[in-house]
């Protein structure tokens, strides 16, 4: 009945159509709302993932970046005394109250201190050593090229942050953070914007092993353990920590699970009737494969691979329309991403809506009585 299924998709297309776009719809509103909510949420762990570094140090219990607590400086020394660490590098982070043009007004920022060497390991996937060696001019700062607008200001000009003036020497790309502006800068300039009621030690640890494989084993180590004073993660780790917070502890995941369960109902429902549709102008061709011996149960099987087929056209149509629009989203800055394993979910969703749909629409068959020949 597989050739029949097809054979029947290829003569009378104009009557699957509505239901393969259907299809193709609701796969392109799961893989766009999965991109979305991956580039939204991954940009929360923008520090960890854009740097370089095998292990990271910060305040027990931590998180994500933006909750992290000064750490103390023995921190450092301790680490360093551990024949696996190659090097230790601070991470200083603090909010900041941005001022810059006066029809703009005052936009909060999160300000980020890091090594200005040129084998630093922080920002190391998107800052050129160039670029970074600018942060070395006192009082300087980068920042996204896409929050040039946002802050009404271009490279070269002037803006205050926590009452301190600073100057923009650069944009980098891939530095946007959630919830704010991402402000890079040096850690001595750092350390001057921080205000009063701040402590001086940093908030984070960067650390480079010796080997990397081996990190895990390295961490267990290096662990403290009784009355801890700083936690110590992988690299891996810390990030899944923070993208986990942010999409399920502050309840934005749970919304974007709602919604996309409303989509998954909504699609196989839209696709069901316009499947029952096809199935009900078909119903005498239906009848006349009864008439000739053909039992139910291999129609209701025509009719379920028609659905898989209409499911398989659906998402191919729905994936090359996703992958333009992820494309231009990356052209225009907007934080989108897509793994194998999110692509799969999705496309498995996309199936599901079809095969639900082709047994829903099998009710149609009721109606496919040899009598209806006679009429």
């Amino acid at each position: 009945m597989v050739p029949l299924a097809r054979k029947t998709l290829v003569h009378e297309w104009r009557r699957f159509l509505p239901s393969a776009l259907a299809v193709a719809f609701s796969g392109l509103l799961l893989l766009v709302q999965a991109a979305l909510v991956l580039g939204i949420f991954n940009s929360a762990a923008v520090y960890i993932k854009k740097s370089g570094g095998d292990l990271w140090v910060g305040y027990p219990g931590t998180q994500s970046i933006e909750l992290g607590r000064p750490i103390p400086h023995d921190a450092e020394i301790k680490l360093l005394m551990d024949p696996e660490v190659a090097r230790v590098e601070p991470f200083r982070w603090i909010d900041g109250d941005w001022r810059g043009p006066r029809d703009k007004g005052g936009v909060s920022v999160f300000v980020s201190g890091i090594d200005t060497r040129p084998d630093a390991m922080m920002f190391a996937d998107v800052l050129a050593p160039d670029l970074r060696g600018r942060l070395d001019e006192p009082d300087s700062v980068i920042i996204d090229r896409a929050d040039l607008a946002k802050l009404g200001l271009d490279v070269g000009a002037q803006a205050v942050i926590n009452g301190k003036r600073v100057r923009i020497v650069g944009v980098g790309n891939g530095l946007r953070a959630l919830g704010g502006v991402n402000i890079l800068t040096s850690l001595a300039t750092a350390r001057r914007l921080e205000t009063d009621n701040e402590a001086g030690d940093v908030a984070y640890y960067v650390v480079k092993l010796r080997d990397p494989q081996r990190a895990d084993e390295v961490r267990k180590r290096l662990q403290p353990s009784g009355a801890r004073r700083y936690e110590i993660w992988t690299t891996r780790a810390f990030a899944h920590r923070a993208v986990t917070y942010w999409m399920f502890e502050t309840g934005a995941g749970l919304g974007v699970i709602f919604l996309a369960a409303v989509v998954f109902l909504v699609g196989a429902v839209i696709t069901s009737q316009t499947l029952m549709g096809a199935v009900a102008g078909s119903i005498r061709e239906y009848a006349t494969l009864h008439a000739l011996g053909v039992g139910f149960s291999a129609l209701r099987g025509v009719v379920v691979k028609q659905s898989a087929w209409v499911g398989v056209f659906g998402l191919v149509v729905g994936g090359v329309v996703t992958a333009l629009i992820v494309w231009l989203a990356g052209r225009r800055d907007v934080p989108v991403q897509l793994d194998a394993l999110t692509v799969a979910i999705c496309a498995f969703a996309v199936m599901g809506i079809a095969l639900v749909s082709g047994l829903m629409a099998v009710r149609a068959l009721r109606h496919a009585d040899p009598a209806l020949l006679l009429r």
